[in-house]
């Protein structure tokens, strides 16, 4: 009975290692052939990072679990404001007054509104995976354009480098190999084991593979985006933190739904247009008064925020 849920452990950890394998690999090997680094941080490490939802996504949906795909993608970025917020917060105040996210956060609303309506479609088709697609490159463009012109007119190109966790300039070509076939061999391998036995769960404890994309692999997928943002938080990084955040359930929604369709269409479940998608949309208001009007993430809002999902787990379980 317990063989699943330490199967399902093993391919979370797998996943998140090769993730990060990829993520170093890629972008060490893009700096060595000349890939300008403003580029790298701006593609690369984001999709690097978003690797295990995407690999999670494609391998449920090849498996005809398409309900897992779409409820990792939901419990993601619902996970990503109430409990990655939330927690650090309860360690210690996030100073978002600080931050200017405002930009970043409206493109947030609006893909948030756009992956709602085309779930109201019925099923995620390719066409409605194109047009997630396109709009992560109207995204992305904008994002490569204000960073250059800021580039220029600070006239410092020279941190572009340090602003990339996982850049080592001196790192040899063996080793960018060895990072690459791991995160390549690794996530797909994590991906399987974590699938499989996340539908072999669902099956033994007789709830839906919704249920089991929007609890077990949401928050699982989430730990790196958790662990990122307590350490922004403990950093007084907090401009780090809600960034990290917004990106984050960015790329969620257009990239990895966007993605899967090739691979087969994804149903929409009734329970997700009732429900599921109207709380992801809640938590994401919720950042309002701190993205607008200027205010801290308190440890009173860290416990508000970690109870409300508390609250969501206890009702969708």
């Amino acid at each position: 009975m317990m063989m699943p849920w330490l199967m399902s452990g093993l391919g979370l950890v797998i996943l998140l290692l090769a993730g990060d394998a990829l993520v170093r690999g890629a972008v060490n090997l893009s700096l060595r052939l000349g890939v300008p680094a403003l580029i790298v941080s701006l593609t690369i490490v984001a999709f690097g990072t978003s690797a295990p939802e995407l690999l999670i996504a494609i391998q449920a949906v090849a498996e005809h679990a398409p309900s897992i795909a779409l409820g990792n993608v939901v419990g993601s970025n619902t996970a990503n404001i109430l409990l990655v917020l939330g927690i650090p917060a309860i360690l210690t105040s996030l100073h978002t007054s600080e931050c200017d996210s405002r930009k970043n956060y409206i493109y947030m609303l609006i893909a948030s509104v756009l992956f709602i309506a085309l779930a109201f479609c019925g099923v995620f088709t390719v066409w409605s995976g194109l047009v997630l697609l396109a709009a992560l490159a109207l995204v992305l463009g904008m994002a490569f354009r204000e960073a250059r012109d800021h580039r220029r007119c600070c006239d410092d190109g020279a941190d572009d480098l340090e602003d990339i966790e996982e850049a080592d300039p001196n790192m040899p070509y063996w080793r960018v190999g060895v990072y690459l076939v791991l995160g390549l061999i690794g996530l797909p391998l994590g991906a399987h084991i974590l699938v499989d036995n996340g539908t072999e769960i669902a099956r033994t404890y007789h709830v839906s593979e919704r249920v089991i994309g929007l609890t077990l692999i949401a928050i699982g997928t989430s730990l790196p985006e958790l662990a990122t943002t307590v350490m922004a938080a403990l950093r007084r990084q907090a401009d780090v933190a809600l960034g990290n955040v917004i990106g984050s359930n960015m790329f969620n929604l257009l990239a990895i739904v966007g993605v899967a369709t090739f691979v087969g269409p994804i149903p929409v479940k009734p329970a997700f247009l009732t429900f599921d998608l109207w709380v992801m949309l809640g938590a994401s208001l919720l950042l309002v008064p701190f993205v607008f009007f200027k205010q801290d993430i308190t440890r009173t809002w860290g416990f508000v925020l970690t109870g409300l999902y508390l609250a969501y787990m206890a009702v969708v379980l």
